[in-house]
């Protein structure tokens, strides 16, 4: 394909998402990403702001409108253990949904073959009526929920990599039949789901257990034996990718070790499948990864296997 190969959507309101000092989802996170997209070849583009029944399409009426209702106009309200919103964290987590939405309908128009979507808050945690794990609306749900129901696709596929189960996404899928889940998971782990019997109401979800203080080479064997060959049997018309880079083997959350070279083999190996079932369309969206440094490395590695067009 000529012309554009791959878009990163972003925009400045992800800064204002405030959250309290000390807390690991903070504005640095999107500054290392920054970092680690300086010097790829891409090509630029703000998230719009989410559409609500895009945001409907996923969860419940009543959690929408307390998500909205609690948007405060100063300070900061929390609402769980884990997840705060404060004056700017409506405009950002809108954005999100708009980024990964829009993402979506680019790649989907031909307009470029694969998407990268830097924004926070992230997503994949935030089930059909709460907020859970710094997550409020389930973005890359939200992203399947519209290429399936506004495009019109029969097969969408996710791959969450991020070191904590997607059991946000899990439940707002559960009973779409429509769509693959492959997720894997340091267990035992927070928030303690992603068990292997749990499989979605049409079978269509998969759980990937990976052992705390496993490495890559445990990954790629996993990778090798279930996901590629569930992924080339489902031959998906779009991949998206849950985009967590807290399995790295620095990060403070949790307790495996992937190296920087991992997720580029991994993101490699996920291109090359879309590639042959999906055309190459690829939209990934950024959850987890709290350490900078390897969050920085990992997105640089990342988003560079992407920008590889054949």
């Amino acid at each position: 394909m000529k012309g554009i190969s791959v878009l990163v959507f972003s925009h400045p309101d992800g800064l204002l998402h405030d959250t309290p000092k000390g807390h690991p989802e903070r504005v640095e996170r999107l500054h290392a990403v920054e970092q680690g997209l300086s010097g790829l070849a891409f090509t630029r583009r703000e998230c719009p702001l989410g559409n609500w029944d895009d945001v409907l399409r996923a969860h419940d009426p009543d959690y929408v409108a307390k998500v909205r209702d609690a948007a405060p106009e100063t300070d900061r309200v929390q609402m769980d253990a884990d997840t705060w919103m404060s004056p700017g964290t409506l405009n950002a987590a809108l954005r999100a949904v708009g980024g990964a939405c829009a993402a979506v309908d680019a790649v989907l128009a031909g307009e470029a073959r694969r998407a990268f979507v830097a924004t926070r808050p992230p997503g994949h945690h935030a089930e059909r009526n709460k907020s859970m794990g710094f997550c409020l609306f389930g973005n890359v749900a939200i992203a399947a929920l519209r290429a399936l129901d506004h495009h019109g696709l029969k097969r969408v596929a996710i791959v969450d990599f991020d070191v904590h189960h997607g059991n946000g996404t899990q439940d707002i899928l559960w009973e779409e039949p429509r769509c693959l889940f492959v997720t894997s998971q340091q267990m035992p782990l927070w928030p303690g789901t992603g068990e292997t019997n749990q499989k979605g109401a049409h079978g269509q979800i998969i759980n990937i257990p990976l052992r705390p203080n496993s490495d890559g080479a445990a990954m790629r064997a996993a990778y090798q034996q279930q996901v590629f060959p569930a992924l080339r049997a489902y031959s998906p018309q779009l991949l998206l990718i849950s985009a967590g880079f807290d399995a790295h083997e620095r990060d403070p959350l949790a307790e495996l070790a992937w190296t920087t070279a991992d997720y580029r083999w991994l993101t490699e190996e996920l291109v090359q499948i879309a590639d042959e079932t999906a055309g190459g369309r690829v939209v990934s969206v950024l959850e987890g990864g709290y350490d900078l440094q390897a969050l920085t490395e990992a997105v640089a590695a990342h988003v560079g296997a992407m920008t590889k067009v054949e």
